[in-house]
Order: structure tokens, then sequence, then C-alpha cells
């Protein structure tokens, strides 16, 4: 007579199971925790025309969102759809901790006409910038040029430059008048602007003379009594 085969109940360790279920429980609290992490410290550097706070707004609204979900190269397209940014690089420093450095995009003059700054991007913006100001109204032909003009001119003598004048003669109708911060002034040619990079060097030669610089008609400097 066949014996029938007996099957062994297998015992479910409960305590076991417990321990499992809160090993998992506090693993994904503690994944929770950190994909919920907010920022706690951003800083900016190479911001001078947009402030900190600008900077951070733009790149984080509406709130601060968690540092683990952020995606550097979008925060950085997104700051550079901004006119005055020209390039922006987004790093995390430490879990909880972002650094933004700015390169923002040059401001060549404020056109008083149409009460709007021009930035080397040739586009412009309501802003007012601390930059030199096109004090009166310029043809449109002569103004694109003065604008490439611009652009070529060195950033420190750009912050020479107090006021520009269009101030056309009988010779020349590309003159422009440059009012610099030192008191000085200077006639220059739309074709020959790029003169006025050497303007500290020359200026030299005049030990602290006060006058009007022609840059327009070679290199020839009137005092100004």
């Amino acid at each position: 007579m066949a014996k029938r085969s007996r099957k062994k109940k297998r015992r479910i360790r409960y305590d076991r199971v417990f321990i499992l279920l809160i090993f998992l429980v506090v693993i994904g609290y503690g994944f929770y925790y950190i994909l919920t992490l907010p920022i706690t410290n951003i800083y900016v550097r190479g911001n001078k025309i947009l402030s900190d706070q600008e900077i951070i707004d733009t790149a984080f609204v509406p709130n601060y969102p968690s540092s683990i979900t952020i995606v550097p190269s979008h925060i950085e397209n997104k700051l550079e759809k901004n006119i005055l940014i020209k390039k922006a690089k987004v790093s995390r420093v430490g879990l909880r901790q972002i650094k933004i450095e700015i390169e923002e995009n040059k401001a060549l003059f404020y056109y008083k006409t149409d009460k709007k700054t021009v930035m080397a991007n040739k586009m412009t913006t309501k802003r007012e910038v601390a930059c030199p100001i096109l004090i009166n109204y310029t043809p449109k032909k002569i103004y694109r040029k003065l604008i490439d003009a611009m652009i070529q001119v060195d950033d420190n003598i750009i912050n020479h430059i107090s006021e520009i004048k269009y101030d056309p003669n009988e010779v020349d109708e590309g003159r422009f008048l440059l009012t610099m911060t030192d008191g000085n002034y200077v006639y220059l040619s739309i074709n020959k602007f790029d003169s006025i990079n050497s303007y500290i060097t020359i200026m030299k030669k005049f030990q602290d003379k006060r006058g009007i610089l022609y840059l327009d008609s070679g290199e020839y400097f009137k005092v100004l009594e």
C-alpha cells in the first residue's frame, strides 16, 4: 500500500515581512526627501545691469524647485532669452546650492529719441542702462552705421563716453561729437570711429589738459581755456 506524501506547510515569517516593509518605507521616504529638498542658496556672479533677484526670478519662477530636479541647460536657455544676457552658466554646488555665472550683453548707447537702449546684439530694450546717451535724432542709415561702429569700441572707452551727438557738417554727413566723462570733447567721423579706442593713449600727450580732440580730421587737440 503506497504511502501518501505529506506536504510540509511553510510558515510565513511575519516579523521578517514587517521588517522588509519598514525598510522599503524608509528607503522610499529617503528618496522622496532628497527629491523634494529645496534650494537653500543661489550664488550669482558677473551681473552688473541685472540685479541678483531679477536673475533668480527669471531662472526659478514661480518658486525655488528641488535642487535635484534642476536641469542646468534648461535654466541657461531660459536666462539667455533675456536680451540683457549674452551667456549663462548654471552649476550645482553641493546638494542644495546653485551657482549662476552671467555674461551680460554690452550696452552701446541709450537713444533718447526712441527712449531705448541699444545692445551689442543689436536688440533694444526700454530699460535705461548706464551707457552713453545719443541725445538727438540720427538718420536711419547713419544710425545703423553708428551701431556697427560702437560694437567695435572697447568696453573701457565706452565707459569714458557720456553723450553722443549727431553733428554733421557740409563735408561729413557722418560726423559725431562725443562728450567724455573727463570733460573733453571728441569729434569723430563714422568712417573712422574706431580711432576712439586710442583716446586714453592720445590724451596722455596733453597732460590732463581739457579741450576738443578732432579725430575726424587727423589728431588735432584744441585746448579750452
